[in-house]
């Protein structure tokens, strides 16, 4: 088999390239290594940069976000008994975040796939990349106990941090840039009505909390946990109790508690691995980099990484602009430790260290009070929330 563009990853990222991509008359096949069912029932956050939803309409797999999306125009910090608005709309010219769950996101692209016809082989097995830094690179991959090749002119590697695309460039030629956190979120997915309209991240000497939602009628809350908690010992109740504990009061008393539908406890990490190509082949989203999800820019720099990609893949086919093929890394990795830095700021403000001194501990409270005191600190949140620009492939 041979195509233009081979896509290993099936996720958002692999997704969304392969429809814009297909919509540009450009041949692509997406490997997979699990089932649609296994990669639909991943529970991911879903708040979206303009940028993303800006993309994911140009890809013409925005009518159900529009619909069913939860515009915000502002976040909530809450801290020291303090409540601060940021608001994103204002301070940044009009643009806003949209919350739509990334699940809803990927059975948008599923969808639009399949009614192209674009070829997506899942389950799949022992994918290799061979010959990525000459002019004709394939892959070898196994499915239903046969061995496939798959020919083509360049390769995009969407298959996360733990796949094989990273993992193709020698050592030798990778520098790894990480920070592992000493603390992880316990989540929880509800089927409550979400405590405010907007988010609300909260400090309080316990730890940090988050009030996020999916929808007008399904919440998910985080609490910050030391990494050797397991969410087996956190019951409906303590969970509840302790986010209670963490809030302002007027939010504590409005809260509405249920069943959960799903508890869980993600590490924290900063991870960036430079340079996102090698020969043919070039990372996208999570094969090159992790951001804690305090920024709420996992997916989001994914999109971006999209987006670059796309635009220089569009210009080598349809102007022969071969040139840009090589500047992907450079551009995608300035936008990328922007998030990345943004992450860990907002990671740094708002958590609790358990190695912290006294001195580092004021530093954090008087950083809090100035950024949200300043118009020009509120503008620095808002405008890396609502996300920055895109840069311009010319």
């Amino acid at each position: 088999m041979k195509t233009q563009v081979a896509i290993i990853g099936a996720g958002p990222s692999g997704l969304l390239l392969g429809q814009l991509l297909t919509q540009a008359g450009i041949d692509n096949v997406i490997l997979e290594r699990q089932t649609p069912e296994y990669v639909l029932g991943r529970i991911r956050a879903g708040v979206l940069e303009q940028g993303t939803v800006d993309l994911l309409r140009e890809a013409g797999v925005g009518t159900r976000m529009d619909q069913d999306g939860v515009v915000h125009e502002g976040i909530d910090l809450a801290f020291a008994g303090r409540r601060v608005r940021v608001d994103l709309k204002a301070l940044t010219g009009g643009k806003t975040v949209t919350v739509y769950g990334q699940t809803e996101v990927t059975r948008d692209l599923m969808e639009a796939r399949t009614r192209s016809d674009a070829t997506s082989i899942y389950h799949v097995t022992d994918v290799q990349i061979h010959d990525i830094t000459g002019d004709a690179p394939y892959l070898t991959y196994e499915s239903n106990g046969e061995r496939h090749t798959l020919h083509c002119d360049y390769v995009a590697g969407c298959d996360g941090f733990h796949g094989v695309s990273r993992q193709t460039i020698p050592a030798e030629v990778l520098s790894v840039y990480e920070r592992i956190y000493p603390f992880g979120w316990l989540g929880l997915l509800s089927d409550t009505p979400p405590v405010h309209h907007e988010l609300i991240y909260a400090h309080h000497p316990n730890g940090f909390s988050l009030c996020s939602q999916r929808s007008r009628t399904r919440s998910r809350y985080y609490l910050q946990v030391p990494l050797t908690e397991k969410a087996e010992d956190w019951s409906d109740e303590r969970f509840w109790n302790e986010l209670k504990n963490r809030l302002p009061d007027h939010l504590g008393d409005q809260l509405v508690t249920g069943p959960s539908l799903e508890k869980s406890i993600a590490p924290l990490r900063s991870f960036v691995a430079e340079p996102m190509q090698y020969g043919r082949l070039f990372l996208v989203g999570d094969a090159a980099h992790i951001v804690p999800p305090t920024g709420a820019k996992g997916l989001n720099l994914a999109a971006s990484d999209v987006n670059t990609l796309y635009r220089i893949l569009i210009k080598t086919y349809r102007e022969r602009r071969t040139d840009l093929l090589a500047r992907y890394s450079d551009i995608a990795l300035h936008r990328v430790w922007k998030a990345v830095r943004f992450s860990w700021s907002m990671t740094s403000l708002l958590h609790e260290f358990p190695d912290s001194d006294a001195f580092s501990r004021k530093i954090q409270e008087v950083e809090r009070d100035y950024l949200t005191s300043s118009q020009a600190g509120l503008t620095t949140i808002a405008e890396n929330y609502v996300g920055l620009p895109y840069e311009a492939i010319e």
